[in-house]
């Protein structure tokens, strides 16, 4: 994670315990005093299980400043910002060198969010952009387990019959180019032909040896971005199970910096990142995400097709965008086995625009096309187990209320840990921690 520089202007400075002359004091303040924004941590926690509040409940939360070093002699504040799914929003500040005591609550089935970051006394960021170390990003909920999302399209089951009967049509072919022979494995560079516009790429691994049908297998899918020249493959792979690393493009696999480039234009229409375009996203057989799809139904079959796969075990995982297909994959091949999706992506979709739910700023502008690839309307297809090894209270990538729209949704075996001060990318140490765990029944 990037580094920043702490630049922290001081209005008022001491030297040998006495106050420095107005001119001295407007000198000091103008300098740029670096701190390592690492060394600034707060954090925070609730009185009480963050999930457990009842409507109108009393929630407290506990903010602390910790520095890795000697306290400051300047005075510091922790700013606060309390937001949630009622549409409310209150702000406050206190000093930063005692425990900050937050109380709110919440009238309604959803979430709270409490934002928290380090002033100086005339209100000044400390941390100027922003370090998530130096911020607290949590919440707390009312009642999650109720939370419901917008139905599912009226054809759903239809138009997703449509799309595999397209995949069906083209038939499987697929070119394995062996690249590495690492510790553990051989390394193959794959393409699969596929519906839409690109094939299935990726890099499989199978251990050294791997007789037929001897195997379990896994596929491993992106989260959000764009790796082209730097994609070069898994420099080993597991010395146990196949291991087939999905491209979530569809690129040609070790090309020029130049085909990449023009890729990613031509991916990014109209000033948007791929995936955002309202135009696309208008109808669902234009959306982005049918051709990944696409990809990761072609990429499962393929796996199937490989000699050493033991036809009895077909895992499945990714984070973020890959925790998105990780669902696609979970709901809709019935031979996957377990899947694994942390923070996973676009969950609830139309939460803000029909339930006015709590929202951040990085998410796709809602369309009705979208509720076509919405986790939310595949959970109830999924029969195998399924885990959450992660899902932040303070993530606003992947809200909490879509994730826990998501958990309600599934029928099967299922698990989710909720960790306190999590963020999209940052999980702070020792956070308050909440599991929930329902055996259901499986296929």
């Amino acid at each position: 994670m990037k580094q920043f520089a702490v630049l922290l202007g001081i209005a008022a400075l001491c030297v040998a315990g006495e106050i420095l002359p107005a001119a001295a004091q407007e000198k000091k303040a103008e300098e740029v005093i670096r701190i390592d924004p690492a060394t600034v941590t707060i954090t925070g926690r609730t009185d009480k299980d963050p999930l457990s509040y009842a409507p109108g409940e009393t929630m407290t939360f506990t903010l602390n400043l910790h520095f890795n070093g000697p306290k400051p002699t300047v005075p510091y504040f922790i700013a606060w910002r309390r937001s949630g799914d009622d549409g409310k929003q209150t702000t406050g500040r206190a000093s930063a060198f005692e425990p900050v005591i937050i109380k709110t609550s919440l009238d309604r089935p959803g979430f709270v969010r409490i934002y928290a970051k380090l002033i100086d006394e005339r209100n000044r960021n400390v941390v100027v952009k922003q370090h998530e170390a130096g911020s607290f990003n949590g919440g707390a909920a009312v009642q999650p387990e109720t939370l419901k999302g917008t139905p599912p399209p009226a054809d759903f089951d239809a138009f997703w019959a449509k799309q595999k009967a397209r995949l069906a049509s083209v038939p499987l072919k697929s070119e394995m180019k062996k690249v590495a022979s690492a510790q553990n494995a051989e390394i193959y560079m794959v393409k699969v032909d596929c519906a839409g516009p690109r094939p299935v790429t990726g890099y499989l691994a199978i251990p050294h040896g791997a007789k037929e049908k001897s195997l379990s297998a896994e596929v491993v899918f992106d989260g959000y971005g764009f790796s082209g020249v730097r994609d070069q493959g898994p420099p080993d792979g597991p010395k146990k199970h196949i291991r087939f690393k999905v491209n979530a493009h569809g690129y040609d696999l070790r090309r020029e910096k130049a085909y990449y480039d023009a890729f990613l234009k031509k991916i990014c229409p109209r000033g948007k990142g791929y995936a955002f375009d309202p135009v696309e996203n208008s109808d669902p057989g234009t959306a982005y995400f049918n051709g990944m799809a696409l990809r990761v139904l072609r990429a499962l079959e393929f796996v199937k097709t490989l000699p050493q796969w033991n036809g009895k075990i077909l895992m499945v995982n990714g984070g973020s965008q890959g925790g998105l297909q990780t669902i696609w994959a979970a709901a809709m091949d019935p031979d996957v086995t377990s899947a694994s999706a942390a923070v996973p992506w676009c969950c609830d979709l139309g939460g803000a625009a029909n339930f006015g739910r709590l929202t951040g700023g990085w998410r796709l502008a809602y369309t009705r096309a979208l509720d076509y690839y919405d986790p939310i309307h595949f959970a109830p297809k999924i029969k195998c187990r399924f885990s959450i090894p992660r899902a932040g209270l303070g993530d606003y990538v992947c809200p909490p209320s879509g994730i826990a729209v998501f958990y309600n949704s599934l029928t099967c075996p299922k698990n989710i840990l909720w960790v306190q001060g999590s963020t999209h990318n940052l999980v702070p140490k020792n956070p308050q921690k909440t599991e929930w765990r329902n055996e259901g029944k499986s296929r």
